[in-house]
């Protein structure tokens, strides 16, 4: 089953400072581990919010606000898309992600509803197009 890890950000990653070249070469290296075990189906960093823009949406209304976001404890950093067994794996790679001195690292792990969860809620139809758009999706790996 697939788990999304989201990676929070700190308030050095929201100010722009970049992490120390050890840190990126063992991140880099924890993130080949993941391949190499055949668990990684994705992962990325982001810019800080201060680039980005949040979209609100109430009663139809469509409401945009520009980055930067005031709680650094809820940004995104980064994530990885990683299948494995069950949460508990997916918990144990986590654990073993590098550490990076004086900062305090968040990640939350969920997995990734699938096409199944729905049940008899989503009809033959709309699974038979999901399975195709994912077979495309597939192909643009």
């Amino acid at each position: 089953m697939r788990f999304m890890v989201i990676i929070k950000g700190s308030a050095d990653s929201e100010a722009g400072v970049l992490p120390s070249e050890k840190f990126i070469n063992e991140m880099g290296m924890f993130n080949a581990s993941m391949e190499k075990a055949g668990i990684l189906r994705a992962g990325e960093g982001l810019t800080r919010s201060a680039q980005g823009a949040r979209v609100s949406v109430k009663d139809g209304r469509k409401t945009v606000t520009d980055g930067p976001f005031a709680e650094t404890k809820e940004l995104v950093a980064g994530f990885w898309i990683i299948d494995v067994a069950d949460l508990d794996e997916a918990v144990e790679w986590v654990k073993r992600a590098p550490d990076q001195p004086g900062e305090t690292a968040e990640y939350e792990v969920r997995r990734v509803v699938e096409a199944a969860d729905f049940g008899d809620a989503f009809s033959p139809e709309a699974r038979a197009a999901e399975d195709r758009m994912r077979a495309r999706l597939a192909q643009l790996d």
